[in-house]
């Protein structure tokens, strides 16, 4: 049986991207940008929703851009249960 996604808030999603060196950058309304900087000097962007409950769609757009930074297998490891 393939994983299936958790069902997370924005703050559990924050603090899951925030274990890879994400913080918040700015924030208007619900919407906030987390940025952090490689260890090549990079700086690298998301953004988010802070909902309550997040939906599986938004959940994955969240993954597809965190993957452009971050190993798929480690996000799995979080956003995935067994």
């Amino acid at each position: 049986m393939s994983p299936k996604l958790k069902r997370l808030s924005g703050k559990e999603v924050l603090s899951i991207l925030s274990k890879f060196g994400f913080s918040v950058h700015s924030q208007r309304g619900s919407h906030v940008k987390l940025r952090r900087t490689s260890t090549a000097g990079e700086v690298q962007s998301l953004t988010m929703v802070m909902h309550d409950e997040l939906d599986i769609g938004t959940l994955r757009a969240i993954i597809r851009q965190a993957s452009r930074f971050i190993p798929e297998e480690h996000l799995r490891k979080e956003f995935y249960s067994e």
